[in-house]
């Protein structure tokens, strides 16, 4: 069984009890994005420390929009590598457990992170580098502006189970 995910069926649907666990690189240090920028490592730094001051913290959305908060993330840091995000989607909300059988079918995988630039400088390879941003979240998207920005991959053996989960329930539904 894939860990943090447990599938029950109510009604022929797929529903999450404990919300499914989803982690992976919403940002990955020095890579250029297709518009031309690049993140420097320590850019998300202050922003961080600024929203844990405030208690705050960073929204989980779905494609950006505001309107459509999808999870949370309970973690978010800068490793040597970018930003690592780690979070939940929320069984309660329709448009998560959507959001969860897009991801368990391989057909979304995206992260992008929605931010205020408030410091950047051009390197010289003609791209803009992020020194510092104000992030405001990090949302599943179905084509991330840094298509190496992803949900981390699940181990096959745990896609095959959940595949053999959701076969068995479909055929139990048939009868």
């Amino acid at each position: 069984m894939v860990p943090g995910l447990e599938v029950k069926f109510a009604g022929g649907a797929p529903v999450l009890s404990d919300g499914q666990v989803i982690e992976g690189y919403a940002s990955l240090f020095g890579v250029t994005d297709q518009g031309g920028d690049a993140v420097a490592p320590g850019a998300f730094g202050a922003s961080l420390a600024r929203l844990a001051a405030k208690g705050d913290k960073v929204r989980m959305l779905w494609q950006h929009d505001p309107q459509k908060p999808i999870g949370v993330w309970d973690e978010i840091s800068e490793d040597e590598k970018g930003l690592r995000v780690k979070g939940r989607l929320l069984p309660e909300v329709a448009l998560a457990r959507e959001a969860a059988a897009l991801i368990q079918a391989g057909a979304i995988d995206g992260l992008s992170i929605g931010y205020r630039t408030i410091r950047a400088e051009r390197d010289g390879k003609g791209r803009r580098v992020l020194t510092e941003v104000e992030l405001w979240e990090v949302s599943l998207v179905t084509f991330p502006m840094l298509p190496e920005a992803k949900v981390g991959r699940k181990d096959a053996d745990d896609l095959r189970e959940v595949t053999a989960l959701f076969a068995a329930a479909a055929e139990a539904l048939r009868v």
